[in-house]
């Protein structure tokens, strides 16, 4: 068994090549092999977003405060809230983040493939950022 105690985990910066805006990421979950899953708290300021990426093995979102957007490759933006579980299927392309006006925060896990738990793309870009 293992505890980790909460503040025993610096925060960090998302890094500017994979995100847009301001954005933290408070490590949960890192498994020792053989385990695979990774998760992580993860709170986007306004307007902040991921870029575009996918997931060997998937990803599970929970919302659990504030207002955000996701969007699917190809698909509308849809709005997400507190309480919301979003599923990302193995190699969906997509992005999410905080609404324009409103902080979010979610809960992202997702597993390794040969020691890799996402691929970054390009940027999503200030007009595919906005509400169709």
């Amino acid at each position: 068994m293992e505890i980790r105690k909460v503040g025993s985990q610096p925060s960090g910066k998302g890094p500017s090549e994979y995100f847009t805006g301001t954005v933290r990421i408070d490590p949960l979950i890192e498994a020792a092999e053989p385990a695979r899953v990774a998760g992580a708290s993860v709170t986007f300021e306004p307007g902040a977003r991921t870029a575009w990426h996918t997931h060997p093995l998937g990803q599970t979102l929970i919302v659990t405060s504030g207002k955000g957007w996701v969007q699917r490759w190809g698909g509308q933006i849809e709005e997400i809230s507190p309480g919301d579980v979003v599923w990302f299927p193995p190699g969906e392309k997509h992005w999410h983040g905080a609404s324009p006006t409103t902080a979010m925060v979610h809960i992202a896990i997702q597993e390794r493939l040969n020691g890799k738990a996402v691929e970054w793309m390009e940027k999503v870009s200030d007009d595919q950022y906005q509400m169709q």
